[in-house]
């Protein structure tokens, strides 16, 4: 599996900034934190992690993917230009344990979304290879054809559809979490004012966090004061010592700590398209034919239970899809309207 490291870590000071919108490809980007560094395993640290929610976590480089059968049928849809090399290059920010994360040698890309991915790869009988790019780098390395697809938490929004096509594959949640001892309970942006809260920067969760506190604003309450670290690792430590209040992040995220670790817990959880809703899909760029293989590679796995079986490896079998829809600026709408009539809290 050939790896790239470069740019995976993200320059950002260690102190405090100002709450600013991040226009352009930053703004296409947001759905995990980009400069994560997730996994908080040294080399050679403990390989497995049993967790409170009954899951077993394997942060080994030694994987054992679950695996999926070729059909030959899509491996013939595959898009000539994309399939002439044998691979699917996929794209990953490995910052967001338990989704896309490094080992504990510290340079193999594990997690539920190359799992997803390695399942793509397989039914279109195509070798999977993962590149690791930094957060701000997978839009235009997208559109300039260094990577055939990404897999990294990244949600759908009116924004990038004019940019790409994706395949669904999760339900997108972001949650809120504290200190074991808090008595928080974060269901809109009332439960938030006055409080210290870590986000990473151009992400879904920071949009959601600037809305609330316009709103705030526009109430006569104070605002959040938002708080950006340069690693997971800073922004964790930053919580348990009391120095920040609350940290939203991927909702498999803090839930993977809240049953890992004693001091820490789920207070809140919101749709990553907040107001609206939205899903993670696998990203391709536009109009070129190979999201809706993707999508017919996603159902074949749902329909095999091998999805099922990656994402209860991942403790991630809540956020499942019943199926995979491919979804585009023509038809994005319509997916909104749609997922906005699913109930609040269940995969739409």
């Amino acid at each position: 599996m050939a790896l790239s490291t470069s740019g995976l870590r993200r320059s950002r000071a260690l102190d405090v900034l100002p709450a600013v919108v991040l226009l352009g490809t930053a703004a296409l980007a947001g759905c995990a934190d980009p400069g994560a560094s997730a996994a908080s395993n040294p080399s050679g640290g403990a390989q497995t992690t049993a967790a409170r929610n009954g899951v077993v976590y394997n942060t080994s480089p030694d994987q054992q993917r679950i695996r999926a059968e070729k059909d030959a049928a899509l491996a013939a849809k595959v898009p000539a230009l994309i399939g002439k090399d044998g691979k699917l290059t996929v794209a990953t920010t490995a910052g967001s344990i338990p989704l896309s994360f490094h080992a504990t040698d510290d340079k193999t890309p594990i997690g539920s979304e190359l799992d997803i991915a390695q399942l793509v790869a397989d039914k279109l009988g195509l070798e999977l290879d993962v590149q690791v790019t930094s957060w701000e780098n997978w839009p235009l390395k997208t559109q300039s054809g260094d990577f055939e697809a990404v897999f990294s938490n990244v949600g759908v929004n009116k924004d990038r559809v004019k940019l790409f096509d994706f395949a669904s594959y999760r339900a997108a949640y972001m949650g809120f979490e504290a200190k074991k001892s808090s008595t928080y309970d974060i269901k809109g942006a009332d439960d938030i004012s006055g409080l210290k809260i870590s986000v990473g920067s151009g992400t879904n969760q920071e949009k959601i966090l600037l809305a609330w506190n316009k709103e705030l604003e526009g109430k006569g309450k104070a605002p959040a004061t938002l708080q950006y670290y340069s690693s997971d690792a800073d922004t964790i430590l930053a919580l348990s010592s009391g120095r920040t209040d609350l940290n939203i992040a991927p909702y498999p995220s803090t839930v993977y700590r809240e049953n890992t670790r004693d001091d820490l817990r789920v207070v809140g959880k919101v749709n990553a398209g907040w107001p609206s809703e939205t899903l993670v899909a696998a990203t391709r760029l536009r109009g070129n034919g190979l999201a809706p293989v993707i999508s017919e590679a996603l159902n074949s796995v749902i329909k095999d239970g091998s999805y099922g079986k990656v994402l209860e490896r991942w403790g991630l079998s809540e956020e499942a899809l019943p199926e995979s829809k491919t979804i585009t600026e023509e038809n994005f709408a319509a997916t909104q309207a749609t997922s906005s009539a699913a109930p609040s809290g269940k995969a739409s």
